[in-house]
């Protein structure tokens, strides 16, 4: 789960960051102790506390660590590039954006479990990670946008929409059981709000 960001780390850090994405993941910043992190990591808690000095110091490096696998992929840039209707290119946007979250479900329960149990400090390190995505993926949407052809006022604005469904997907599945639709379907749904 973390790999090429954890270069420099200790083998004792390395198995503290995986075991508290796991739990962090399953049961949310509240639900997990110095504890159960350091038994998942086999090691002892001093050595937890050693590395990171209190809970929420490892709950950012967790989702830091998870954040940094992050990576757009530049083929599917490409295809975006490479589209000939707005259609595509929200359906190239959102495989785009699925493929880089949908793949990592641990980064999607970390992000939402921030917004739900912490304050202000975690936005900054979103931003800074995400941010960039984002924009990156905007600025290829951009003259669809400008043209018209995808009915929204702003690229980026569009690119969080198509965030948010890839999100809120597994919230809404755990929440409804087997009632929620595929992402690809809530997207179809979007999209033809969204594209003239």
């Amino acid at each position: 789960m973390l790999s090429s960001s954890q270069s420099g780390k200790s083998d004792a850090e390395v198995r503290i960051l995986t075991a508290a994405a796991t739990l962090f993941a399953q049961c949310g910043y509240a639900g997990v102790s110095t504890r159960d992190i350091a038994t998942a990591a086999d090691v002892n808690e001093v050595t937890v506390y050693r590395h990171y000095p209190h809970k929420r110091d490892l709950y950012l490096a967790t989702l830091e660590s998870v954040l940094q696998e992050v990576k757009l992929s530049g083929e599917l840039l490409a295809k975006i590039a490479e589209a000939q209707d707005g259609r595509s290119v929200l359906a190239r946007t959102f495989e785009l954006i699925a493929t880089g979250l949908m793949g990592r479900p641990e980064l999607l329960r970390l992000v939402q479990f921030s917004a739900l149990e912490l304050n202000g400090d975690v936005e900054p390190l979103l931003r800074r990670h995400l941010g960039e995505y984002i924009e990156v993926v905007a600025r290829y949407i951009e003259p669809w946008v400008e043209s018209g052809q995808l009915r929204c006022s702003s690229s980026k604005g569009l690119v969080l929409a198509l965030v948010a469904i890839v999100i809120s997907h597994h919230s809404l599945h755990r929440v409804f059981a087997c009632n929620v639709p595929l992402p690809e379907v809530m997207f179809e749904a979007y999209s033809n709000f969204t594209v003239i």
